[in-house]
């Protein structure tokens, strides 16, 4: 079983990379499901075909959804919401609010991840590629496991004290046992989804990403965050490169053919630098580049040629790298962020923060990090190079001294 999850900032072509990739994948053999996270599905649009909530076939091997939150929510939640908001009601809140707080905050996300999980299983598909929300809903969907089983915690030690201290009271205020236990299958269901959303035989995520400054910036943030949680990131996606623009993977670009229109041809030199940037800033990560069409991507035979520009004759399936592009490690009170780079000289790399930018320069070769806020409100005090591997110290910040 195979999960591949494309994300990155809206707009950049997170649906048709999805659905080109879901269509290879079927064409190859492999049962496949693609399904849309975002609340704003475009992914019936892009295969051109009406979706509903459960998977329907649309070509031999290809099935494809919108998953609905709500219904979703209702059918893993519905129960233990309505004893809850049925408490909050008795104590005088409104019915409307006491529904809406009977709602476990990251409820709606963890369902639908859940409900991935559950077709990956249950649904016999090889692969399941999901079209997931822009970045920061991503991020947000992909914490919840975690601050989720908290909430959980407390709502469980709330039922145990009640069972304690009002005996007397439990067929009024504590729900049956039953209820207890379909949260304690909610909770084992949690549990696993963590387990099988981080490891990499199974789970890869893939940042898709357009030649733009904005989008590299938001790219890069989120690969530093889902390095952080462990969430395995094996490939970046650049969509629309320009005719004309090229690149050896390292870092150096050219303009191959440059066009006679001027526009076009700023154009392609802006891209050609970004496309350096995102090279150099997303070492070692293999990276998919796909041309820029002078058509719609929209329909199940301009996905073909979209996967073909994407994939060449490689599987989508495949899991295109397992080292970890970055990773932050405790040592004592300090944090360490560790980056694989090319063989350096350690007496020239350069450190330079400013926010939550990190400016890694080594000779000629600049990178540029977003830091996650636990080491953005941090300076980094120096760096060590061992075995491939550059090592940014963030010792915590000094206590102010009062009067």
């Amino acid at each position: 079983m195979r999960i591949i999850l494309y994300l990155g900032k809206g707009g950049v072509g997170k649906t048709t990379t999805a659905a080109a990739s879901a269509i290879r994948s079927a064409e190859l053999g492999y049962r496949t499901l693609v399904v849309s996270t975002d609340i704003a599905h475009s992914l019936a649009d892009s295969l051109d075909v009406p979706l509903g909530s459960q998977p329907q076939e649309i070509v031999p091997n290809l099935f494809a959804q919108e998953i609905n939150v709500l219904e979703e929510v209702r059918e893993h939640w519905g129960q233990m919401q309505g004893y809850l908001g049925n408490v909050l009601r008795k104590q005088g809140m409104n019915k409307a609010v006491a529904e809406e707080m009977a709602i476990i905050p990251g409820m709606e996300e963890v369902v639908s991840l859940l409900h991935i999980n559950k077709q990956a299983k249950e649904g016999q598909f090889d692969r399941v590629i999901v079209d997931a929300a822009p970045t920061g809903e991503t991020i947000r969907l992909l914490t919840m496991p975690e601050s989720f089983q908290w909430h959980v915690g407390r709502l469980r030690a709330w039922g145990d004290l009640t069972l304690r201290f009002a005996m007397g009271l439990v067929n009024k205020f504590v729900p049956d046992k039953g209820l207890f236990t379909g949260l304690d299958k909610f909770v084992d269901g949690v549990n696993e989804l963590q387990v099988v959303l981080t490891d990499p035989t199974i789970t890869s995520y893939r940042v898709v990403l357009n030649p733009e400054k904005m989008v590299i910036k938001e790219g890069a943030r989120a690969v530093t965050y889902l390095s952080l949680f462990g969430y395995p990131v094996d490939a970046a996606v650049v969509n629309r490169i320009l005719p004309g623009v090229d690149s050896d993977g390292m870092g150096n670009t050219w303009i191959t053919e440059a066009s006679t229109d001027p526009y076009l041809h700023h154009l392609q030199q802006i891209q050609a630098r970004y496309l350096g940037e995102i090279e150099r800033d997303f070492y070692p990560m293999p990276i998919l580049r796909s041309r820029w069409f002078d058509k719609e991507m929209v329909g199940v035979a301009r996905l073909r040629e979209l996967a073909a520009s994407l994939f060449a004759d490689r599987d989508p399936g495949t899991i295109f790298s397992t080292g970890q592009v970055q990773k932050v490690e405790e040592e004592g009170e300090d944090f360490v962020l560790e980056l694989p780079l090319p063989q350096v000289e350690l007496d020239k790399v350069r450190l330079t923060k400013r926010g939550d930018e990190l400016f890694v320069s080594i000779g000629n070769f600049k990178r540029e990090l977003l830091l996650p806020s636990i080491l953005a409100q941090r300076d980094a005090s120096g760096a060590t190079f061992v075995n491939g591997i550059l090592k940014i110290r963030f010792p915590p910040v000094p206590a102010v001294e009062t009067a």
